[in-house]
C-alpha cells in the first residue's frame, strides 16, 4: 500500500467541467500542481472532484482491458456470472473463479489498485476542502461528492474482497482496509461490520452536506454525483449487508425524480443518460479509450475484434424465460428454427440466421461474426467503443425495494405491485402480471433482476450475495456455454467467491494479514 499511495494526491486528473465541450475532463500531470495549490480554492477543489470521475474511465496497469469501472462490470460482474455467455475458453481462469486466491495475479490486484486510487484521492479532498478559500456551499458539495466516491469504492471492495454477509458471522470476519487519510503506513484490515459502518457514516455525512450546500449538479451532467447517488449507494450497500429496512428506505429516496425510461429509450443502446439514470461515467468521442473500453468489449456495433469475432450472448436458459411480450427479448438474436453450430452458436456466413442479424441491426460491422443469442442491448455511440457507462438506474431501486420488502416479510401484494410497476407500467412488458408468493416470489425478483440488468455487471455480484450456485450448461445440456465454461460452482467454492488480499498490499503493509 505504501507504493500504491506514494503519489496519490489529486492528482490523477484535473479537468474542465463542461460536458458540452471537447476538453471535458482534460487531464494534467499528477505533479503539475502543488497540493497546496490544488486545495487553495473551491474552484480547484471542483477540478479535483472531477478528477475522481475521470479515474473511472481511464486505462490502468498497462493492460488493454483495465479501463476503470467498465473492467469491474465486465471481468468481475459479467464474465464469472451465470447468464453471460462468451466463447472465450482462454478466460476460464476468470470466468470460472480460478484466480480468487492467486495473490500475485494482476487480475486479483486490479480492483484493489483501482478503488484505493479513487479512495486516496477522495481522502485528499475530504481532509483538505474545509481549509479552501471559497463559499461554504461549495465546500459542502465537493466534500459530499468525495465522500460519495469513497463510500462507493469501499462498498465495491467489500463485495470483492469480503465474504458475502451470510458468511461473515454477523460481520466479524475480516474484509478490507479502511484508509481514511493520506497516510501510507501499516494498517490492519477491518471487520465487515466496521466496513459497512464506515460506508454508512460516509453516506450519512454526504447526504447531510448535499442538503446543507443547497447546490446540485445540472440535469445534463450525469457523471457528477448528487444526493440521489448517495441514496442509491446506500440502498445497494444495505442490501449487501442484509440490512433490509435501510435498503428499502434509501431505494425509495434514490429513485425520487428519476422515472423509468420509455420503451424508445430502452431500445436506444444503453449508452446515453436518460431520465432513469441516477449516475454514470461520461464517454464521448474526445474521451475515447478505443479498444480498451467497456463498450469496446460488449457493444454489438463495435469495431473491436473482441466483439466482431466474439460477440457477447445471453444464456439460452435466461433468454427462454423472457416472455414473448417483453421488449427485452428482442434485445437478443433469437435463432428460432434457423440452424447454427450447436457447440458454439456460430451462424454460417450468409445463413438465414446470419442475414437475420444484419436485418435486425444494420449497424453491425460488415465483418462481424453472428452467434445465436448474441446481444443487441448495448451499442456504442462511436467506434471502436464509445459510450456513457451507467452505474445506477431507478430500475435497480425498484428491485432493491422489492427484495428488501420480501426479506422483511412485508405483504406479497406490495412486492408484486413493485414488479408490475417496473415491468408493465414502464412498457417493458405491458402484459406482465405477478401473483406469485413465497419462494416463487423471491425467484421472480431474481429472474427480473437477471433480465433487467443483463450485461451491466450485476450477475456475479448478485449470485454471490444470494449464495446461489453458478450453474452453466453447454449446448447439449440446454444452454449455450462452451465446454470450458459449462461448469457448476458452489457458493462455498473458491474461497467462498472472495478475492484474497493482493501480495502487493501485504508486502508493504505488514498489518494486512491475508
Amino acid at each position: 500500500m505504501k507504493k500504491a499511495f506514494k503519489n496519490i494526491l489529486v492528482v490523477a486528473a484535473l479537468a474542465s467541467l463542461s460536458a458540452c465541450k471537447k476538453d471535458y475532463l482534460t487531464t494534467s500531470p499528477t505533479d503539475a500542481m502543488a497540493t497546496e495549490t490544488v486545495f487553495s480554492t473551491t474552484q480547484y477543489a471542483k477540478l479535483a472532484v472531477n478528477g475522481l470521475a475521470k479515474m473511472m474511465t481511464q486505462q490502468y496497469l498497462g493492460t488493454q482491458g483495465m479501463n476503470g469501472e467498465g473492467t469491474i462490470k465486465m471481468w468481475y460482474g459479467n464474465y464469472p456470472g451465470n447468464h453471460f455467455s462468451l466463447n472465450l475458453g482462454s478466460w476460464a481462469v476468470i470466468t470460472n473463479h480460478l484466480y480468487n486466491e492467486n495473490v500475485t495475479s494482476i487480475y486479483l490486484y486490479y480492483p484493489w489498485y483501482y478503488y484505493y486510487k479513487i479512495i486516496g484521492n477522495a481522502n485528499a479532498i475530504i481532509n483538505r476542502i474545509d481549509a479552501a478559500t471559497g463559499p461554504d456551499s461549495e465546500k459542502a458539495l465537493y466534500k459530499a461528492q468525495a465522500l460519495t466516491y469513497r463510500a462507493y469504492s469501499f462498498m465495491m471492495l467489500a463485495q470483492l474482497y469480503g465474504n458475502r454477509w451470510s458468511d461473515t458471522q454477523n460481520g466479524t470476519t475480516l474484509g478490507i482496509i479502511l484508509r481514511l487519510d493520506e497516510s501510507t503506513g501499516d494498517i490492519a484490515r477491518s471487520t465487515m461490520m466496521e466496513t459497512y459502518n464506515q460506508i454508512y457514516a460516509d453516506l450519512d455525512q454526504a447526504i447531510a452536506l448535499y442538503q446543507s450546500s443547497g447546490l446540485t449538479r445540472s440535469s445534463s451532467i450525469n457523471y457528477e454525483t448528487n444526493i440521489n447517488t448517495a441514496y442509491a449507494i446506500y440502498a445497494r450497500a444495505a442490501l449487501n449487508r442484509q440490512d433490509y429496512a435501510t435498503a428499502e428506505t434509501n431505494a425509495v429516496k434514490a429513485r425520487n425524480g428519476y422515472p423509468l425510461m420509455s420503451v424508445t429509450e430502452y431500445n436506444a443502446g444503453f449508452n446515453t443518460p436518460n431520465k432513469e439514470w441516477i449516475w454514470s461515467s461520461y464517454g464521448g468521442s474526445t474521451e475515447n479509450l478505443f479498444f480498451y473500453s467497456y463498450f469496446g468489449y460488449i457493444a454489438y456495433n463495435s469495431t473491436g475484434s473482441n466483439v466482431r469475432t466474439v460477440p457477447k450472448m445471453i444464456s439460452r436458459e435466461l433468454y427462454n424465460k423472457i416472455p414473448a411480450t417483453d421488449i427485452r427479448r428482442n434485445l437478443f438474436l433469437n435463432p428460432g428454427a434457423n440452424s447454427y453450430t450447436t457447440s458454439t452458436g456460430l451462424a454460417a456466413t450468409n445463413s438465414a440466421l446470419y442475414k437475420a442479424a444484419f436485418a435486425a441491426r444494420p449497424t453491425l460491422q460488415s465483418n462481424a461474426s453472428v452467434y445465436a443469442y448474441m446481444q443487441f442491448k448495448i451499442s456504442a455511440t462511436d467506434v471502436p467503443g464509445v459510450g456513457n457507462l451507467n452505474h445506477f438506474r431507478s430500475s435497480e431501486m425498484y428491485l432493491i425495494e422489492a427484495e428488501a420488502k420480501y426479506f422483511q416479510n412485508k405483504p406479497d401484494a406490495d412486492i408484486q405491485n413493485l414488479l408490475v410497476t417496473l415491468t408493465a407500467g414502464s412498457g417493458r412488458d405491458p402484459n406482465y402480471t405477478c401473483t406469485k408468493t413465497g419462494a416463487d416470489l423471491l425467484n421472480e425478483i431474481k429472474l427480473y433482476r437477471a433480465i433487467e440488468f443483463w450485461g451491466e455487471g450485476f450477475d456475479w455480484f448478485d449470485m454471490k450475495r444470494w449464495g446461489d450456485p453458478i450453474s452453466r450448461k453447454d449446448y447439449a445440456g440446454g444452454s449455450n456455454f462452451i465446454a470450458q465454461l459449462a461448469v457448476n460452482i458452489a457458493p462455498a467454492a473458491n474461497n467462498k467467491w472472495t478475492w484474497k488480499i493482493p501480495q502487493r498490499e501485504t508486502d508493504y503493509n505488514t498489518l494486512a494479514q491475508p
